[in-house]
């Protein structure tokens, strides 16, 4: 099932991709090139759920604290508390559906994109081609003439381990709320360390879509850091009315309660 309905669709896009780009140009033969505009296009489609799982840092904190208010309060009441989470949980569902829906494909590509890199490409995969799929006899696998995408590479490793980096960093300076030393030595040291561990030991294509993929978004975030920024800067600058006008003139001070010097 996973096979029919999800990788050969993906595998007959890019495949798809590929060879519209070997039409345009021969230059233009390169798998790299269409796994970037893959990624670019999953991006986009995907835009929608990421607007909508988008909560400020505050509200998801706010969720999570009140998950632990929860877990004190029923503690020695476990059916009231799993009633009272799923409550909670109801109540952000979209966030919940959301973030769930792009964990479940993000996880998916990461699996479809080993098996194409690591035997689709090469012609294991070809009976899965539809039958008006051009099938192209050689697909050039060497993105720039220099990286092999079928076999990990340290570079594109380092590059995808600082885009990591870049869109935390990205992510800790929108948040509404101070990033603790804890979270930022998770998120902008621990996280982008480990990824390179993990992923030295799998084929560049997946890589190079991981790296379009964060590029999507740290170029959507510095939008939104300079939205916000205009915003504050306009606020601080535009004049206020003052307060001490109302709709009916200046305010009358307040009635004193001496008694009127006698005449």
């Amino acid at each position: 099932m996973f096979e029919t309905y999800i990788y050969a669709p993906f595998f007959n896009v890019l495949v798809g991709l590929y060879s519209l780009l070997s039409g345009l140009s021969p230059e233009l033969a390169d798998m790299g090139i269409a796994v970037i505009i893959f990624s670019l296009v999953i991006r986009v489609l995907t835009f929608p759920l990421t607007l909508a799982g988008e909560r400020s840092e505050d509200e998801k904190t706010k969720i999570v604290n009140h998950v632990a208010e929860l877990k004190r309060i029923y503690a020695h009441e476990p059916i009231r508390l799993r009633a009272e989470i799923k409550q909670t949980m109801r109540g952000n569902a979209r966030t919940v559906i959301a973030t769930t829906v792009n964990m479940i494909i993000q996880v998916s590509i990461i699996l479809m994109l080993y098996r194409i890199f690591t035997t689709g490409l090469e012609g294991a995969d070809y009976y899965l081609l539809y039958d008006f799929m051009p099938r192209p006899e050689h697909i050039n696998l060497m993105f720039l003439n220099k990286y092999d995408l079928s076999h990990t590479n340290s570079t594109l490793n380092l590059v995808q381990s600082l885009m990591i980096f870049l869109v935390e960093v990205l992510s800790a300076l929108r948040s509404p709320l101070p990033v603790s030393r804890k979270n930022k030595a998770l998120l902008q040291l621990v996280l982008p360390l480990g990824s390179y561990l993990i992923f030295i030991f799998l084929p560049a294509g997946k890589k190079l879509f991981i790296i379009a993929s964060l590029a999507f978004s740290a170029i959507y975030l510095t939008f939104r850091i300079i939205q916000d920024w205009g915003k504050k800067l306009f606020d601080r600058f535009t004049p206020r009315p003052s307060v001490a006008e109302g709709e009916g003139g200046p305010i009358p001070p307040p009635a004193s309660n001496q008694p009127p010097l006698a005449s």
